[in-house]
């Protein structure tokens, strides 16, 4: 009986709350999963040739566990970095394209409240936004001399990933972190740093 009144009850909420508040459970989903996979992106350290072990600005260490002529690039590594920042920047791109297609529909329903529509558009600018700045700090990454460099931006934190033959100096650290403060205003102790071979 118990078991009855709970699904009585569920299909009441989703009868009260109508369309609108799917959509909008929809479009927080939708960003939670744009979220996640910049996390799963940058986060984890599972051996795959990363160090995230660093704070934010603090680490240029490379693993090289995975190359080891540790100097000289061999074609095959230097096709799997160049295919690996590709990859980033396709996930990353679809990622922001399912979030903004969502938050569209939210302002295109017709159901939906003002306040909903507020706040799809401020997200659509907030994504826009991150979406420039990130495009700014690999160009500027990129004339300071890195081949080749992915920005992430999620809020106030930045995940950056420059390809590197060696270890990152900390100089190199600091250039970094200098840029994507002048860009973003993000605080270095929000930037995660990764040299990437």
């Amino acid at each position: 009986m118990a078991f009855k009144d709970k699904l009585q009850s569920v299909k009441e909420f989703f009868t009260k709350s109508g369309k609108r508040n799917l959509i909008i459970a929809c479009a927080v989903v939708l960003i939670g999963a744009a979220v996640w996979l910049n996390w799963l992106f940058f986060s984890d350290n599972d051996g795959d040739g990363y160090t995230y072990s660093g704070s934010t600005g603090m680490s240029g260490e490379l693993d090289n566990s995975k190359n080891p002529t540790s100097g000289a690039e061999t074609g095959d590594s230097a096709t799997s970095t160049d295919s690996y920042f590709a990859t980033v920047q396709v996930s990353r791109q679809r990622a922001r394209d399912e979030a903004i297609e969502v938050l569209n529909a939210v302002v295109d329903n017709a159901n939906a409240t003002d306040e909903v529509k507020a706040e799809a558009v401020a997200e659509l600018k907030k994504i826009s936004l991150e979406m420039e700045q990130e495009s700014d700090i690999e160009s500027l990454l990129v004339s300071k001399g890195f081949e080749q460099c992915v920005a992430v931006i999620n809020g106030e934190v930045a995940n950056i990933v420059v390809k590197c033959s060696e270890t990152l100096t900390p100089a190199q650290l600091a250039q970094i972190n200098a840029s994507v403060y002048e860009i973003a205003g993000i605080e270095p102790v929000n930037i995660t740093i990764v040299g990437r071979k």
